[in-house]
């Protein structure tokens, strides 16, 4: 069952890594209740460089569960 979920992590991680936009329309509805203008809320360029840098470590942690895990 955990690797199921370490996998699924992984997936978000790679979608991190590549392409963060993606994660951000995806909430996008999570954030209904408390946002007026969905545009306003979008990161910056460097917002998103932040995202990749998390998402390589968020990876690369992942990866090393998985494969303590194996």
């Amino acid at each position: 069952m955990s690797i199921v979920f370490l996998c699924l992590f992984i997936a978000m991680g790679l979608c991190l890594v590549v392409r963060p936009q993606l994660l951000w329309k995806l909430n996008r509805p999570l954030q209904r209740p408390f946002v007026r203008d969905y545009d306003a809320t979008e990161p910056t360029p460097a917002g998103y460089a932040i995202q990749r840098v998390v998402g390589v470590l968020f990876l690369g942690m992942a990866v090393w569960m998985l494969v303590q895990a194996l």
